[in-house]
């Protein structure tokens, strides 16, 4: 079997595990899905195990991704928006890992991609908001607004309104701060 072929059972996975969670993701659904047999995932892969492993590991190269593109954007929107617009299953996957953070590999998946991304974000959101506060505060209205913004989003609400309206109140919220 190719790469290809695996690559395509974690695309799969990962959309699904972004979805639904760990909960969602079954061997024989994910097979109908990739439109192979059962047997050809464990070619690919030993267990369920080793799969989730290497889409924690798929999460962490595509936190990265995003957050060179956010080291490239300038402003929250339209910049910024755009990027979270085309990485919403990214999104979405983050979110599960903080869902279920009790798993001691979630957890440490969801520290690794948050400070990666984190760490883009927070100067494209220092920059365009003109901040004037110390680097303590920014980094404890971000852990908070990250925590909020994990909490809200959804497969429905994910979209390019419901951003620029988050960014918005946060925006007021922490220039009312400053």
């Amino acid at each position: 079997m190719t790469t290809d072929n695996r690559e395509g059972w974690i695309t799969q996975g990962y959309e699904i595990f972004a979805a639904s969670g760990p909960r969602g993701l079954k061997i024989e659904p994910l097979a109908k899905r990739v439109g192979k047999s059962k047997s050809s995932f464990y070619h690919h892969f030993a267990d369920l195990d080793l799969f989730i492993g290497l889409l924690l590991q798929h999460h962490i190269r595509q936190s990265r991704v995003i957050a060179e593109k956010e080291r490239n954007a300038e402003t929250i929107d339209p910049e910024l928006i755009d990027v979270l617009m085309e990485h919403r299953v990214d999104l979405l996957f983050n979110r599960q890992l903080r869902i279920h953070r009790n798993v001691k590999a979630f957890s440490e998946a969801l520290r690794e991609s948050d400070r990666v991304v984190g760490d883009a974000f927070v100067k494209v959101w220092v920059k365009d908001l003109d901040l004037q506060l110390s680097p303590k505060q920014i980094e404890s209205i971000f852990s908070l607004a990250l925590e909020n913004f994990y909490l809200q989003i959804n497969a429905d609400n994910l979209n390019r309104s419901w951003l620029a309206a988050y960014f918005t109140r946060l925006k007021e919220i922490t220039r009312n701060l400053s």
